[in-house]
């Protein structure tokens, strides 16, 4: 925007400073209702953060870039029905409004600046140390807003020799290990279908600052929260880490089966899979009345779990002889009524189809539908009042309230560096 008079770009400067502060938006009900959220973030873990922020009452102002946006506008097919915005991008950007800046351009870094210093979190997740460059990092947002939380995701941290390298999920998957344990036996290692690695950091994140939010109001400041996808994936291994590393057994492809639990694993039927979770010997022994053969929970091979892990292949066998009589809608419902630890193995179609899913996690907003937060508060679900935002269509409203001629609007929305 380099174009403009410096006399107007003056005038603009000092609307942006002496304006009032976060422009208002739509009030939602929840725990973190009034907290205020620049959205610097893009992609997956981040956006995911920040709408579980919202979905908990935040008011959100989502930075895209004015020339395409969030990577994830673009991540298609499938696309929704507007046939240009892409359904992934609809799955992490609800409840938040959509602001165009440049932030490689002066004055679109100092709108940025202005909201940051005016916000309780400021969340990005440049790669470490980018954002200094537009005034918007930890050390410069504090000096005029040292309550101000803020939060980085990176791929691998920024202290450690590996803080350069971008990150993705699939990369963070295969790295922290969690590809070594994932697929059929014989087969090769495969990343899990949803990129866990990211929503799993996001929800990390979403937690640091909350956590961060309840101390200031003791302490009166903000904390810098960071967390990495790769540390994220290393921390999900859990009880295959600490059979690592306190028994020194390494784990391997498991397919569905459970390494230290039997039967916890999918079976055949006569027509579908069943998924079983047999947890106890007093769940196998109900497993086993179910299926007409009481005898198996006597036998020695499979009286209690251990001996159940080690005959595993016998135990599958004598199972699935019974089950193979009849196709899972049956014995879904024997077992189910005898108290069997059981589910079927659900396509999406499926899922959506089940009444209490559609019920609980299903909502649709502006003629978007989407997938609501897990968490309820109250006994209530927390409440998704806007659809994932346009690219932009926030950015008259906020800049307007924030002083900015239209023309300064204009040049913002089509990009200032790029113009």
């Amino acid at each position: 925007m380099t174009d403009l008079p410096d006399e107007t770009q003056a005038d603009e400067q000092l609307a942006v400073e002496s304006s009032t502060g976060w422009p208002a938006g739509e009030t939602r009900p929840g725990p973190l209702t009034g907290v205020r959220v620049l959205d610097l973030t893009r992609i997956l873990a981040g956006p995911y953060a920040t709408m579980n922020l919202a979905d908990l009452g935040a008011d959100v102002i989502k930075v895209e870039s004015p020339s395409r946006g969030d990577e994830t506008r673009h991540w298609g097919p499938p696309f929704a029905p507007d046939g240009v915005t892409a359904s992934y991008f609809l799955a992490v950007n609800h409840n938040k409004r959509s602001v165009c800046l440049d932030l490689a351009d002066p004055d679109g870094a100092r709108v940025a600046q202005h909201l940051a210093r005016h916000a309780d979190v400021v969340i990005d997740n440049f790669l470490p140390g980018r954002l200094a460059a537009f005034g918007l990092d930890r050390d410069s947002v504090a000096v005029d807003n040292p309550r101000v939380v803020t939060a980085s995701i990176s791929g691998f941290g920024s202290d450690n020799p590996y803080a350069e390298r971008p990150g993705f999920d699939f990369l963070a998957q295969a790295m922290g290990g969690l590809m070594s344990i994932t697929g059929a036996k014989g087969g090769t290692p495969t990343r899990v279908g949803v990129a866990v690695t990211d929503l799993f950091a996001g929800v990390f994140a979403a937690l640091g600052i909350v956590s961060s939010l309840h101390e200031r109001e003791t302490t009166g400041r903000g904390r810098h929260i960071e967390i990495s996808l790769l540390d994220a994936q290393v921390s999900m291994l859990a009880n295959m880490a600490s059979g690592w590393l306190a028994a020194g057994k390494e784990p391997s492809l498991f397919g569905n089966q459970h390494p230290s639990i039997a039967p916890y694993e999918t079976l055949e039927t006569a027509d579908q899979p069943l998924a079983v979770a047999v947890g106890t010997d007093r769940q196998f022994s109900r497993f086993a009345q179910g299926l007409g053969a009481p005898e198996l929970a006597e036998d020695p091979r499979f009286v209690d779990n251990r001996a159940r892990v080690t005959h595993r292949a016998e135990l599958v066998a004598e199972l699935e002889a019974r089950l193979l009589t009849h196709g899972r809608a049956h014995w879904l419902e024997v077992l189910t009524a005898a108290e069997v630890p059981v589910a079927p193995v659900n396509t999406l179609p499926e899922v959506f189809a089940d009444p209490v899913i559609a019920e609980r996690m299903v909502v649709e907003v502006d003629g978007v539908p989407q997938v609501r937060t897990p968490l309820r508060v109250d006994g209530a679900s927390l409440p998704v009042t806007s659809a994932p935002p346009r690219h932009g269509a926030d950015t008259d409203a906020v800049l307007q309230t924030l002083g900015l001629s239209q023309e300064m609007i204009r040049r913002m929305r089509h990009g200032g560096a790029d113009s």
